[in-house]
């Protein structure tokens, strides 16, 4: 224990601020201060600046006056001059993007931020950050695979665990618990939200800060996120046809003009061409004669696009002469479309061209970001001439038949059923299975998107059905 001089001084201390409080007439809360003498009296012996938190957590300065402090926290202590951007905001479908693309401009508290003694509940909040901004950075590295709606839910779950895992730590430390801490379920989680600094995870960071390593054990898989669709079941000898067409099925095409006649020509290649033979159910009539016509227009445009002069003049026929074909069948009549009920050549094209949702060709030229569905075109590509070293039946079988929103979780799910299968890997997957759980699946996933890529440069000049898969 100190010594008496210094124990009369530590009391003379209390009481003299405790009677500046009475003598300017303000009521005091008396409350009951518990603390260990020795530390106290260790910490009396360190200069000036080390020990004027001791003083700043009653809430006065070592001249008695009120420190600055920055945002409310969630029951915490005032912020003081080390301000902790906490609680972080709920994940929601407004906000995912912002909480992976800004997660290396929002603060990070290394050890450093804080001195070694005091700041006992800041640190905690400060850590808790640090713990769900690793999490949330583990959940967006997957989100070309997953896709945004599970994204969201690991995001999700993360935040209500970073959430829990604090209050559980708080109620452990005698210490003022927090306020948010002490309601449970949705009421909790609701006073967290409300007390977000940064509810919309925008950049506050100029500079990109690095990432603190989590200590804590999240364990996140997709099976664990609800499923909007179930998935439909198929009898034998059915065929299950997903009715909307591919994103990169436009038609009409635009018409030719100078302002898209450079990117006609440029980006042909990128745009693809239809085969009809896979549309062998009922139903898909009018979408058949649509893909011929495009098939048509893009091979009169190759032809043009040769030509040194009048490439123009050579497109714009050629896409009038298609779209005229198009508006009669076989039989004469009439094709059920708006633009081609009127008899009016050039009120006709005029439809076509408003009607067109590419008018200017930049959404079929531009190079599309390969994922994991693109494996339902390319599977049989790549198990010929691209083998990625494992069985990709499981991928085409389960998932490809589903739904563009079904096929998300399902391709997530069964990449975590490969990689737990890494005690009999083939040598293709040895690199990934060095790597953690975690890590895994993205990894295999990078694996079977490269030759995805290789396969879709080599089917590039070959055509496409026009309905994302049919089995």
């Amino acid at each position: 224990m100190g010594s008496p001089a210094a124990l009369a001084c530590c009391t003379a201390l209390v009481l003299v601020l405790l009677s500046s409080a009475s003598e300017e007439g303000k009521a005091v809360e008396q409350r009951e201060v518990t603390f260990d003498i020795d530390e106290f009296m260790q910490e009396m012996q360190l200069p000036h600046s080390a020990n004027t938190w001791k003083v700043q957590e009653l809430g006065l300065t070592s001249r008695g006056g009120r420190p600055s402090f920055g945002p409310r926290s969630a029951g915490g202590p005032p912020r003081l001059e080390y301000p902790v951007e906490f609680p972080l905001g709920q994940p929601t479908f407004d906000n995912i993007q912002a909480i992976c693309i800004n997660g290396d401009h929002r603060p990070r508290y290394p050890d450093s931020y804080f001195p070694v003694s005091g700041y006992g509940k800041l640190k905690r909040m400060a850590s808790s950050v640090n713990e769900l901004e690793y999490l949330l950075n583990a959940c967006c590295g997957s989100n070309h695979t997953w896709g945004t709606e599970v994204t969201l839910c690991c995001a999700s779950m993360a935040w209500k665990f970073a959430i829990n895992s604090y209050c559980e730590e708080d109620a452990s430390i005698k210490d003022r618990q927090s306020e948010c801490c002490k309601p449970r379920g949705s009421d909790r989680l609701n006073c967290f939200q409300n007390e977000a600094p940064n509810p919309n995870y925008t950049a506050t960071q100029e500079l990109p800060v690095p990432q603190i390593p989590s200590t804590e054990t999240f364990d996140f898989t997709p099976t664990d996120c609800p499923r909007k669709i179930q998935s439909p079941h198929v009898p034998r000898g059915q065929t299950n046809v997903i009715q909307s067409p591919k994103k990169d099925f436009y038609f009409p095409p635009g018409r030719p003009s100078a302002d898209n006649i450079e990117s006609l020509c440029r980006d042909q290649k990128l745009r693809p061409l239809y085969k009809v033979n896979c549309l062998r159910n009922s139903g898909y009539e009018l979408m058949s004669h649509q893909a011929k016509t495009i098939n048509r227009v893009e091979k009169g445009f190759k032809q043009c696009c040769k030509k040194k002069q009048g490439v123009l003049e050579c497109a714009d026929q050629k896409w009038r002469e298609e779209l005229s074909k198009f508006c009669l069948n076989k039989n004469g009549e009439p094709v059920d479309s708006e633009c081609c009920f009127d008899n009016v050549e050039d009120s006709r094209y005029t439809c076509f061209k408003n009607l067109s949702p590419d008018p200017y060709y930049n959404l079929t030229s531009a190079a599309k970001e390969l994922s994991l569905h693109n494996i339902c075109d390319t599977h049989k590509i790549i198990k010929k001439k691209f083998p990625v070293g494992f069985p990709l039946e499981s991928f085409v079988n389960q998932c490809c038949p589903l739904s563009e929103e079904e096929r998300v979780l399902c391709f997530a799910q069964e990449l975590i059923a490969v990689s737990k299968q890494c005690w009999n890997s083939p040598p293709s997957l040895h690199n990934c299975c060095s790597m953690s759980s975690h890590e895994r699946p993205q990894c295999i996933s990078k694996i079977i998107v490269n030759a995805i890529t290789k396969a879709t440069k080599a089917s590039s000049e070959k055509k496409k059905c026009p309905l994302p898969y049919i089995l």
